[in-house]
């Protein structure tokens, strides 16, 4: 009778760790608290009305994070994430910056409006990277990740990833803009074209895929797109002054693009088809 609890013990164990995809796995990476406390010590992501501060969490082994926040809003609270979605200070600090030098001058330049909020499709869960049994963790797991299916324009126009990519010439200039400047800010960058999952959101993170966390992987990978020709005119507010990645920060007039190496990490060369490792990179 003992020996039969025991086995059934092991057994609810195993299946409980296999369902958040760890069994067996590593423990949890130095770097990533060590980021975070960087992150707030630099003044990266502080206290306010979109950005509260939240219990630390402490989920399933090697899930969670020390310092999360529920974040309302970015870009200092102008363009509202809905629903709030709950994150890291660094991931949060690289969304502020690609919001206000890359989405909003996109956004002026393609639809002569700003962007006024995001659709958050997924942010801190526990879970494998494409919800595969088995698979490696995806960021999500630790508060390190956003998904974006859509954006909103000050007139209440919605941008869908999943129409807009292939939609009308204004959304794919935008959404190409946007896909290429979050590749430096952010360390994973998946657009519809880089496997069967990202086909109706983008997905960006800050995994490390290298020692000194400096590499990019970006699919599809970024290009050169000309806004679309009626709104191609500097964005209110906006210089041209170089930003932290040595680049004209506000893309405020087209084409947009991302620096050609060194200055940007490097973007992680092969081609990614539905079957490969490369592009079930993460999600």
């Amino acid at each position: 009778m003992r020996s039969g609890f025991a086995y059934s013990s092991l057994l609810i164990t195993a299946l409980l760790l296999a369902a958040c995809g760890r069994f067996g796995g590593p423990e949890r990476e130095p770097w990533r608290d060590a980021a975070e406390a960087r992150c707030l010590k630099a003044g990266g992501l502080q206290p306010s009305a979109y950005a509260e501060p939240l219990k630390p969490i402490r989920d399933k082994l090697t899930c969670g994070l020390e310092h999360p926040f529920r974040i309302s809003g970015t870009a200092d609270g102008s363009v509202a994430m809905v629903p709030p979605a709950r994150m890291g200070c660094p991931v949060t600090a690289a969304l502020n910056y690609w919001m206000k030098e890359v989405v909003q001058p996109s956004a002026f330049a393609n639809f002569g409006q700003p962007v006024v909020a995001i659709k958050n499709a997924a942010s801190y869960g526990c879970r494998t990277r494409n919800h595969k049994v088995g698979a490696k963790l995806s960021e999500h797991g630790f508060g390190n990740a956003l998904d974006i299916s859509a954006f909103i324009l000050a007139d209440g126009r919605t941008v869908t990833i999943k129409r807009g990519w292939r939609g009308a010439p204004d959304e794919r200039a935008f959404l190409r803009q946007v896909q290429g400047g979050a590749c430096g800010p952010f360390k994973t960058v998946l657009a519809p074209g880089s496997d069967r999952y990202h086909e109706d959101h983008l997905h960006l993170d800050l995994a490390r895929h290298d020692a000194a966390g400096k590499r990019a992987y970006c699919r599809p990978h970024p290009q050169v797109v000309a806004s679309a020709p009626q709104f191609q005119r500097p964005a209110p507010g906006y210089s041209a002054q170089p930003d932290g990645y040595g680049q004209p920060g506000p893309y405020a007039t087209a084409p947009m693009s991302y620096a050609a190496e060194p200055v940007w990490p490097v973007v992680l060369d092969g081609p990614a088809s539905a079957g490969s490792p490369d592009a079930e990179e993460d999600d």
